[in-house]
């Protein structure tokens, strides 16, 4: 079995055919390129999936109704896609306005309504000064929203503010551009029968690190029972001397990378970790709550090749993602019982860990399922590295809206990211489930 200590080791994301007839119009009215023919429109294919990139150009309001900027993209035919995010230039920059879309079914041809997009997307990524951030590759972003199987897509930015004296285009952020992701199909293992298996040194990699919990290259890693959970922990070596109560939650069952189809060529190669696992940060996505359970490795791969493609990062945020149905997914690559440093609360990467709850959950309840799930979750994964769930600890602040660089933030084990952050993350309803996770997770552990 793998030792815990040597986990800091291997330091190497209600206006119809009207509205849609006017945009047709802007290239012409506004004197632009046409859409079609924009050359700044670019696609990426990898194994599983692609993203395609278009440029938003001002709207005909701003000019000539002379109201806040405004700028947009209307686009039909388009390669099938599942998700979208906007995309600018500047991680530093902020985006203070409203993001609309609205998107077309490929099966039924239906025009969706309006849909926000979550544009405070700036308190997910990584800490400030490490090599991720400063990779000269990130940009701002908003969260991805999930819409379905879709071929055709109208999204539109406006600024909160309206033109004033010197104030023009420059309330937007430069370089606004519009991410649509097909996730594609889960990418396979090996080739035809009768074929030599395909050879995946990323992918081989990233199965090895979950090696000792399970067999190489498996999809899921499966549940333990308590006993069998807490002599595994001692073999490991954690949660203090061998003879000492080991206070962990039976270890649940978790799809691996290679379970939700993660295309492992994306991702920067190598794996990067912290010390060890101090406390747990609950987030949602912010993506949506219309899918469905079956599609949540779809939606996995999408937000995974919109954090890496579009935004920049050397892999997925989050360290763990869970979906509504209560199914936990292993999230950044590096070992699901590792101390893998995320990229999901801004300042607090280190010696934390980070957990998705796949949906939006301002207004929307959680599922029990999913509540649930966090609980096992961190009943077990907080006691490999022997923390309690309805505890506090410190984490130095990396820098923050909240925290300057280098101070001691006392926090509770389990966090909703806003206790880090200012933010609004992870939705008012599941952070008023976090009581009932800490409970549950500290009862798993037998405390």
């Amino acid at each position: 079995m793998f030792n815990i200590g040597g986990m800091r080791g291997f330091l190497t994301c209600p206006t119809g055919a009207t509205c849609a007839a006017a945009l047709t119009l802007l290239p012409t009215v506004l004197n632009l390129p046409s859409a079609a023919a924009a050359p700044a429109d670019r696609t990426t294919t990898a194994l599983s999936g692609s993203t395609q990139s278009l440029p938003l150009t001002p709207r005909i309001r701003e000019r000539v109704l002379g109201q806040a900027p405004e700028q947009g993209v209307y686009r039909t035919g388009v390669r099938h896609f599942s998700l979208v995010g906007v995309v600018w230039d500047n991680p530093g920059t902020e985006l203070l306005g409203q993001v609309q879309v609205r998107t077309r079914s490929a099966g039924t041809g239906h025009w969706s309504g309006w849909q926000d997009v979550d544009a405070h997307n700036a308190d997910h990524g990584a800490d400030p000064g490490t090599a991720e951030a400063a990779s000269g590759r990130v940009h701002g972003a908003t969260a991805p929203l999930w819409v379905g199987d879709s071929d055709g897509v109208d999204v539109r930015v406006r600024a909160t503010a309206g033109p004033g004296p010197g104030v023009g285009r420059d309330l937007l952020p430069a370089g606004l551009r519009l991410e649509l992701v097909d996730p594609g199909d889960e990418a396979p293992s090996e080739g035809p029968p009768g074929d030599t298996p395909r050879t995946d040194t990323e992918a081989d990699a990233a199965a090895s690190l979950n090696a000792d919990l399970v067999s190489f290259a498996a999809t899921e890693i499966p549940a333990l029972s308590r006993a069998d959970t807490e002599r595994e922990l001692r073999e490991m070596g954690g949660a203090g001397a061998p003879l000492a109560k080991p206070y962990i939650g039976p270890r649940p069952r978790i799809v691996t990378r290679r379970g939700w189809g993660a295309d492992e060529s994306l991702r920067e190669k190598g794996f990067v970790y912290t010390g060890k696992v101090k406390a747990a940060f609950v987030h949602h996505t912010a993506s949506g709550n219309g899918y469905r359970c079956s599609q949540a490795p779809s939606v996995i791969r999408s937000i995974y090749r919109y954090h890496v493609v579009s935004m920049g990062w050397r892999d997925i945020g989050y360290n763990f993602l869970v979906d509504k149905c209560g199914t936990i997914y292993e999230g950044r690559a590096g070992g699901a019982a590792k101390a893998v440093r995320g990229a999901h609360t801004l300042g607090f990467n280190n010696n934390s860990m980070g957990i998705a709850v796949i949906g939006t959950y301002g207004s929307h309840k959680p599922s029990a399922a999913a509540v649930t799930a966090v609980a096992k979750l961190t009943a077990w994964k907080l006691g490999l590295f022997g923390a309690n769930p309805k505890g506090k600890t410190y984490l130095k602040s990396g820098g923050g809206n909240l925290y300057p660089k280098g101070k001691n933030v006392r926090l509770n084990v389990i966090s909703g990211h806003r206790d880090g952050y200012a933010t609004d993350c992870p939705g008012a309803k599941l952070y008023a489930k976090l009581g009932s996770a800490r409970t549950s997770s500290a009862h798993l552990q037998g405390r």
